[in-house]
């Protein structure tokens, strides 16, 4: 039995940079009476389920009424769900509808003579505001000390050539929207050749558009379908892109380079590790603030989440430990063992499973134990791996394939050749289906994978080899 170390520490994290204004819990219960799946986001804006974009005005005092009416809207007499221009509600809280003006600007209603609930009231001060806003003179004083982007500012969106769709030849399908799970999604690709992220419409070789980033991308992952969290390298932040407007929203900072980043989308909640300060920080994904910051033994990578969310590995790439964080049990760290050159982490059935990509071998190891129940050759250069319905699917870079482990009876049962003379990086499964999603950083494609079937369906070609890619549902653009 292998010893237990206590966690070395655990910080609460306060953040000095300014906390977006939450858009009060009575006034959410209220519109959501009308419109049940509008979006509140973290930085106030309010997105209704049709696009309609309200901006929030915070006043000096919010009055605590027993239950929350419209006291004023502009026209006069509207209902909610009429969508009225200004909605003023009898806490003295202000809806602002953004509009398009004759010139194609966004703007806000111009009221000749403004309520006193609209002229004291100040919009979030860390608020993504829709580019180009146009504030009417007599009501500047809402505004602050935020920024707003000007029509010409470029922001981070680059456009791109029309798409390219890719005819799947010698297949049957004509394209991948007849695959039901693929249907309409966004895919998000990084390369480690660019410093822009390629927004890819679904079989398209050329990217629609490109999102700019100062740095390479380390790491990106989706969450909600709504934002995109990036790291990238020689950056110590973790930007917040927005995929409603395609824009940074938020730049979430940690002390040192933000490395791999995991989303516990039960608990609504990103591990991010950052090597370089033996550090692993948890943020907060209904805020994007930082909760904790865990610090850790080593220089950890190759970050894993258990399916129930208890429990974080790692690998100290300095001393070749591997490590558990019990994240139920007071952060307690869990000795696993040594192994050399790990190339992932998996846990699944209550067994750690643990890939060397130079040795071309798997060990297994007995969680409650941390015996070890077998070691056994796998493909050549494993590079990562994927837990799906008692199937343990082990990529292997070197010869391109991927070998099937059965987690029950812990034997290889099939081993299946991609075929695309490339250098495979990660296997990635779309949340909630039998897809997976394999990338290359050799040959300009990624491979489309039938997890249930346990067969390849398309290799598809795009512009750019990719590093990462996140696939999302398809978002409405909001500032369009």
């Amino acid at each position: 039995m292998r010893k237990l170390i206590a966690c070395l520490g655990i910080m609460l994290i306060t953040s000095t940079a300014s906390i977006a204004a939450t858009v009060p819990e009575n006034i959410q219960k209220y519109v959501k009476n009308d419109f049940p799946k509008t979006t509140f986001r973290f930085d106030g804006v309010v997105i209704l389920p049709d696009g309609t974009v309200y901006l929030p005005l915070f006043p000096a005092k919010i009055l605590n009424p027993e239950s929350i009416t419209l006291k004023q809207t502009y026209p006069a007499g509207k209902k909610l769900s009429e969508k009225p221009n200004v909605i003023v509600f009898n806490n003295d809280f202000v809806l602002l509808k953004v509009l398009t003006d004759t010139n194609g600007n966004k703007t806000i209603y111009k009221m000749a003579n403004p309520p006193l609930e609209v002229r004291n009231g100040l919009l979030p001060q860390d608020m993504l505001v829709p580019k180009g806003l146009v504030i009417p003179e007599n009501l500047k004083s809402i505004v602050g000390n935020l920024e707003i982007k000007t029509v010409n500012d470029p922001g981070i969106r680059v456009e791109s050539s029309k798409p390219v769709v890719t005819q799947l030849s010698g297949s049957t399908l004509k394209t991948l929207a007849q695959i039901p799970q693929l249907k309409n999604k966004n895919f998000y690709v990084s390369s480690p050749y660019s410093k822009n992220i390629q927004v890819l419409n679904l079989g398209a070789k050329t990217p629609e558009y490109s999102l700019a980033q100062t740095n390479v991308p380390i790491d990106m992952k989706a969450f909600d379908d709504k934002f995109l969290l990036v790291s990238a390298y020689e950056k110590p932040s973790v930007d917040v892109i927005s995929l409603a407007d395609d824009q940074i929203i938020k730049q979430i900072y940690t002390k040192t380079q933000p490395d791999e980043i995991l989303i516990d989308k039960n608990k609504n909640i990103a591990y991010i590790s950052s090597s370089e300060d033996s550090s692993i920080y948890t943020v907060n994904l209904e805020t994007m603030t930082l909760s904790k910051q865990i610090k850790i033994t080593g220089m950890c990578e190759k970050l894993t989440l258990s399916g129930d969310g208890t429990k974080l590995f790692y690998y100290d790439k300095k001393t070749r430990d591997i490590w558990a964080i019990e994240l139920d049990n007071n952060y307690l760290l869990k000795e696993i063992g040594k192994f050399p050159n790990v190339s992932k982490i998996g846990f699944t059935n209550n067994k750690v499973y643990v890939t060397s990509r130079t040795k071309n071998r798997l060990a297994i190891i007995d969680y409650q134990t941390i015996g070890l129940i077998a070691e056994i050759e796998i493909c050549e250069k494993p590079i990562d791996m994927l837990a799906f319905n008692d199937k343990l699917f082990i990529l292997g870079a070197g010869d391109n394939s991927i070998q099937i482990l059965n987690t029950k009876t812990d034997q290889i049962t099939d081993s299946i050749y991609l075929n695309t003379n490339g250098f495979s990086t990660k296997i990635y499964r779309i949340e909630g289906t039998n897809i997976a999603l394999i990338t290359d950083t050799k040959a300009s494609l990624y491979t489309v994978f039938d997890l249930g079937m346990n067969k390849v369906i398309k290799s598809v070609p795009i512009d750019v080899p990719a590093s990462a890619i996140v696939v999302t549902e398809k978002v409405k653009k909001i500032n369009k």
